[in-house]
């Protein structure tokens, strides 16, 4: 190439030395009044000067057309290398030697930015990059299911998912550590802000990254729950089995004993066994078997259920309706675990609704735009309020007489060792969602 260049810069000198002689004698025939040398040197000198003026139109016409191909991703622009003075040639040939490199450069590059897009997308945590206008300059899978968006290229639309967190992802500066909590239709949304920045091509961005602390915090809760129950369960066996043990030890060893003694005895030993009993349904929280996935038709699934419900739950004045979309929509799941799952949830919204008439029971299953499948059950019974609604998943929280307060807790714990999640969505009607990843 240099080389190239080197016998191309060596031609156009030769070309200006000759011009300039060209130039020289027409001014000395000028002066002698030698007026044909004077007219054939000066024809000579203005068709140099112009044949020169569209060689130089011609090459900056070339590389115009080179560089408007380029910035329209086209490479298949080719100047000709077989026609033409041999310089023209030699041109030619470097243009589109330069072309071919500029146009790997630019490949390469929008290459490593797809390559850099598609770990970004595989990122646990949502990044979002703003101008200080709002507008999205980048972000990833993460990030829009985070705020619940398909399409998100300024700030402002977060107005149709939560005021609050447009607010503060408008407002926020670099170094601000910010929690925001709102509500979509994955239920509430706890997510934690940080926020630095950098400056590209002298324009000042902002980087977001988003962090939903809600499993997280589920996690740890249910773990310590799982803890506590654990040691809770261990002392009370331990103290109340020797109890009962020795009470029918002493009911069994006389026989003619004293007939208050007997019945204090039996007592003791009926309401240890009791106790026994009660503990024992709190252990399921803490040992449920690890899933054994399998494939299975939902629609079959949701109707075996139904009618296992129906079954057990006298409800006459309850409408089950079904909707699974499409029909031969497959889960891969533990079916027996899941089965629990939805029993439970399908036992709650029947007691929830009672005698109350024109009882509906809506169930539906379909698959999202990320390919997640979702099982939706609702009812038109009370409305749950929000103070209770915060506390339903806490193991041993109920609002039933008699309940134990573990069904639901353990229907998340279920969930989450499924890979899944179990959310209540705030709404007039009760409704749940069963989120398989």
């Amino acid at each position: 190439m240099r080389k190239f260049f080197r016998q191309l810069s060596y031609r156009y000198w030769f070309r200006i030395v000759l011009t300039v002689c060209t130039c020289l004698l027409t001014v000395w025939f000028g002066f002698q009044k030698e007026y044909i040398g004077f007219g054939i040197c000066a024809i000579l000198l203005i068709l140099s000067i112009i044949w020169q003026m569209r060689l130089y139109r011609h090459h900056i016409k070339q590389v115009l057309f080179m560089i408007d191909a380029l910035e329209n991703n086209d490479n298949t622009f080719r100047f000709p290398e077989e026609d033409g003075t041999m310089e023209s040639r030699q041109v030619n040939v470097a243009l589109n030697r330069v072309g071919h490199i500029l146009y790997n450069v630019k490949s390469e590059t929008a290459q490593q930015e797809k390559y850099y897009e598609l770990i970004l997308d595989f990122v646990s945590t949502g990044l979002l990059v703003l101008n200080d206008n709002g507008a999205v300059y980048q972000k990833n899978k993460e990030a829009l299911r985070l705020i619940g968006l398909n399409i998100f290229t300024h700030v402002r639309q977060l107005s149709k998912v939560d005021t609050e967190l447009m607010n503060r992802m408008e407002n926020c500066r670099p170094g601000d550590k910010l929690q925001v909590t709102f509500h979509n239709e994955r239920g509430t949304v706890n997510l934690s802000i940080r926020v630095s920045e950098i400056n590209v091509r002298k324009e000042h961005l902002r980087i977001l990254a988003l962090n939903d602390i809600n499993t997280e915090l589920d996690e740890k809760e249910i773990d310590s729950w799982i803890r506590l129950t654990r040691v809770l369960t261990h002392e009370i066996m331990n103290s109340v089995t020797p109890i009962t043990s020795l009470c029918d030890t002493l009911l069994s060893m006389s026989e003619s004993k004293d007939e208050e003694i007997s019945h204090g005895l039996q007592t003791i030993s009926a309401t240890g066994k009791g106790l026994l009993s009660f503990v024992e349904s709190y252990r399921q929280f803490t040992r449920i078997p690890t899933p054994e996935p399998s494939l299975f038709y939902v629609k079959a699934f949701i109707e075996r259920m139904v009618e296992l419900a129906r079954h057990q739950n006298p409800c006459d004045n309850i409408i089950f309706h079904t909707e699974i979309s499409p029909e031969d929509l497959i889960l891969y799941a533990d079916e027996n675990l899941i089965s629990q799952v939805v029993i439970n949830l399908l036992k709650n919204a029947i007691q929830a609704i009672g005698s109350q008439p024109d009882g509906k029971i809506e169930i539906q299953a379909y698959c999202n735009e990320t390919e997640e499948i979702l099982i939706e059950i609702k009812n038109n019974g009370p409305e749950i309020p929000l103070e209770i609604a915060e506390h339903i998943f806490i193991p041993f929280f109920t609002t039933k007489e008699g309940g134990s307060g573990i069904g639901l807790s353990i229907s998340r714990q279920i969930m989450r060792l499924s890979g899944g999640s179990l959310t209540l969505l705030p709404d007039k009607e009760t409704r749940f969602i069963l989120k398989f990843k």
